[in-house]
Order: structure tokens, then sequence, then C-alpha cells
């Protein structure tokens, strides 16, 4: 018998089509299933001679569309399309993922692959998966093996899957990697003409605009796999009451290198703010090589709030530079974030943001903040609120996010204690899953701060080879907090004996 059964979920139309009968041409494939609602025009009865079966609904990602389409399954593995773009395999591309699961006894199977597009082809490699993989959209590329019978064994150790709408193949990953290895093939498979053509910078926040529907739903999904691992935390969480003397209540963090067209702006909208107690402003200069340096000492010189810290070394990232500032003799007891590009937006942040900390008795706290453009003018998605976090599961539920939100705040003792990891990528979502993981995360809801998107942000356009680093490295964290995590639950389990 044929091991594959190809699905593709969603209208069918020539393009789709297309690339099935490029599949079905590897003779790996016994059968094509089409779930989600029927396309305009007609459909064949089989793809160059492999039959085809069509599940009608308008909800292909529900429980009942899943269950459907793996109960009728009569081959050992079924081949998952995630790609609305033209698909174009790698002769053997699916004996290849085939031979990998089966030597691997993988329950997963994906692989790397090329981006055609107009000025030719660019290599597309993904990460790797781990344990602490779990955003519901983890990239794995346009081809995704299942093994069938690591479906079956998944259910039949956790149960048949629950009622979901959208997300019941996330919920069937976190189990099937439970119990089978999840493997990526790191080598192209296909060739893939994409239809998303944004940046990622404009990419970013796809998962922040989803449905809040959809986002509970995830929740829920990501829950129950950290209760399944023993690693779902449980409130109430810890409060923190700062005890040491330090020289201000407050400093502003601005870790900067290379930012004249913006940073200046950033210093006066922290030397701006009115607060019922005193504050400094630590900016960590990075070794620019353009005019920031020369900005700052001249602001420094106007204002003797304003610190311009240049660091002894020369190998630090941005998480790096903010261990330099809190460690500074002048840094103050609550440290707040502010990004070179970016800008407070009114004279009151900084009280709001400490206040959160103090009020709240919280070891951290995050604001929110609207999306502008270089010249601060709205636009979208516009105001990222996160409210996805519950004071009951944020700290749960941000093990399946990408970040927390901004500006951040933090209790320097805590941030001493937990020091960033020295990175420019992730350094400030590691330390917020290591303090949310024991202490009160205060929220405020209304927007307090300009985020630009331009072309020199961080994560304006990344290639898919940083992408898939910085991927790996989120991931990587998140994998560590999660066994951090069940220790420490299995260390509270003991004591309670």
């Amino acid at each position: 018998m044929k091991p594959i059964t190809v699905v593709h979920e969603g209208p069918c139309d020539e393009v789709v089509l297309e690339n099935l009968r490029r599949l079905v041409a590897s003779e790996l494939v016994g059968e094509v299933v089409l779930v989600g609602p029927r396309g305009d025009g007609p459909e064949p009865s089989d793809v160059d001679g492999v039959p085809l079966v069509r599940h009608d609904t308008e909800a292909p990602g529900s429980t009942e569309a899943v269950s459907q389409l793996v109960g009728g399954v009569r081959t050992s593995h079924i081949l998952r399309l995630e790609t609305d773009g033209s698909l174009d395999p790698t002769p053997h591309a699916l004996l290849r993922l085939v031979k990998t699961a089966c030597g691997a006894s993988a329950g997963i199977v994906y692989g790397d692959y090329c981006d055609r597009t107009e000025a030719g082809m660019t290599a597309h490699p993904l990460a790797d998966y781990q344990a602490g993989s779990l955003s519901d959209r983890f990239p794995m590329g346009p081809l995704v093996l299942w093994e069938v019978d690591a479906l079956a064994r998944a259910t039949e150790r956790f149960g048949a899957p629950a009622e979901r709408q959208w997300l019941a193949w996330y919920e069937l990953r976190l189990k099937v990697a439970s119990v089978s290895p999840v493997i990526r093939v790191a080598e192209p498979l296909a060739a893939v003409r994409p239809v998303d053509r944004r940046t990622t910078g404009q990419a970013v926040f796809d998962y922040l605009t989803a449905g809040r529907e959809l986002q509970v739903e995830a929740e829920q999904i990501c829950t129950a796999h950290l209760e399944r691992l023993g690693a779902r935390l449980e409130a109430p969480f810890a409060p923190f009451v700062s005890q040491e003397p330090f020289p201000v209540e407050a400093s502003v963090v601005i870790p900067v290198r290379n930012r004249e067209r913006t940073v200046a702006e950033a210093v006066r909208s922290a030397l701006s703010q009115e607060t019922p107690f005193p504050y400094n402003v630590l900016v960590v200069d990075n070794h620019s090589t353009d005019g920031t340096t020369a900005l700052l000492e001249a602001i420094e010189a106007e204002d003797d709030r304003l610190f311009h810290i240049v660091p002894e070394r020369h190998d630090l990232g941005i998480g790096g530079c903010w261990n330099r500032a809190i460690h500074d003799p002048a840094c103050g007891r609550y440290v707040v974030q502010l990004d070179s590009d970016d800008l407070y937006e009114g004279p009151t942040v900084l009280a709001s943001m400490v206040s959160a900390l103090r009020d709240g008795q919280c070891g951290m706290a995050v604001g929110s903040y609207s999306i502008v453009d270089v010249d601060l003018n709205p636009i979208p998605p516009g105001l990222i609120d996160h409210r996805e976090w519950t004071p009951e599961n944020g700290p749960n539920n941000a093990l399946r996010i990408e970040g927390l939100g901004a500006p951040r705040a933090f209790a320097t003792e805590l941030v001493r204690a937990h020091p960033f990891p020295n990175v420019s990528y992730g350094e400030d979502y590691a330390v917020a899953l290591r303090i949310s993981r024991e202490y009160r995360v205060g929220r405020i809801y209304e927007s307090l701060y300009h985020c630009r998107r331009w072309e020199d942000n961080t994560d304006a356009n990344l290639s898919p080879e940083l992408a898939a680093r910085h991927q790996t490295y989120k991931d990587r964290i998140r994998t560590v907090e999660l066994a951090s995590r069940a220790r420490a639950n299995a260390l509270r389990g003991e004591g309670r004996k």
C-alpha cells in the first residue's frame, strides 16, 4: 500500500490542484483529501489517477473535521500541505520525509525549503523542534508529514482531542511531540512561491491580531499541555517589596548603538517625565560609531539626571547593556525600559509604571504601546495591549506567545539576581519568564509608548537564516523555563508531603 495521504485544508483552486499533481508524481501518494469549503469551479474526482476525497466543512481546523480526516485515512502517514502558494517538491522530497519518519520513529517530520521569487531562489531554513516550541504558529514549512500510529498513541495516552474550533492540529502536535520525536530535515524539500510577501517586521504582530476566541483556544491547549508536563503554574503569585536602599526611586534604561536619528528624542522623552520621586536616565552607549555619542554627551552636559555609560567591554548585546545599567551605582530601585528609537507617549508614563510595581507589589510590570512610523504617524495594527494576559494564567500563556509587551519595568533587586542574557533578541523575554514564574506581574492596558516601526528596527527584515536562529533561541529559553517550572512544581509537591 502506498504510504501517504496528502491533505490540503482550505479552498481548492488551480494552484492547489497543480501542487497536488506534482506531489502524486512521486508514486508514494495513495489518496488526496481536500478539507474545507468548496471552490467556485468543479473539482476532479482524482488527481492523475490518485483518488480524491472531499470533506466539506467551513472549519477545517476543528476537532470534528480533523477527527473525521484522521479516522478515514488508510495510509501510514498524512502529508499536510501548509502553503497556499505554488509548491514544487524536489524529486525525492516525499521519500526523504517517509524514510526519516520510519528511521527515527518520528511522529512528525518537516523540512526546509526555498523561496522562489522574481529575484531567484533563496534558501529558507527552519528551526529544529524542541520542548519549548510551544507557539501555535511554530513554522514547519510547506510539507509536514504525520505518522498515523503516533496520532493513535497520543490519543490513547492523552485522550481524544477536546472540542476545538480552529486549532485541533495544534493540540495534536503538542500531544504527538510528547510520545514521538519531531524531526526537521535540514535540507530544501521544495521550492515555494510565497503568498505572504511581508517583511518579518510587518508579520511579527500576526499572533496578536488573531481573534480573541482563537487566542483563548490556543491558551487553553497550551495550558493543558503544561499541566501534562507538570509545568503549569498556579496563582496566587508572590508579592515583591523592595528592601534595599537606592540612590533614586527609578531609572529609565536605554541601550543604544548608532541611533543618531532617534536617540535624542528618546532621551528627552525620558527626561521630560513628571514624577513625585527622584529618577534618572541611564543610557548605555554600546560604542556607537555615528553621531550618537556626541549627542548624548551634549545632553548629559545640560542635565545631570542623564548618565551616559560606555561599557568597558566590546562584546555586549542589548541584554549585556541592560546588565551594565542595572549594576551601575546610579541605578534606581526600579528600572523602566525605553528603546533608543521609541518614545513615551506623555510625561506620566514613568510614574504610572512605578505605581504599578509598588502598588501591586509586583516583580515586574508591563504597559501597552501603539505602533507608529518613524514620524510618529499611527500604522496598523495600532494598539498592542496584550489583553491575552490574565493574572491567574498569564505566566503560563507567556510560554506560548512571543513577548509580553512594552514598556517593561522591573524591580532592580530581581534583575540583579536574574540577569539578562547577553544577546540582542529575546533578552527581555527570558527575564520576564523567570520573574513571572514566581512573582506578580502588573499590567497597564492603556497606551503609554510609541513603538516606531522603520527600516532600522532590529527585526525589520530578517533573513530566513536569522529568523530561524531567533526562533531557536526563543524556543531554547522556553525549553529551559519548562524544565525549571516542572522541577519547582515537583519540589513544592515533595514539600507538601
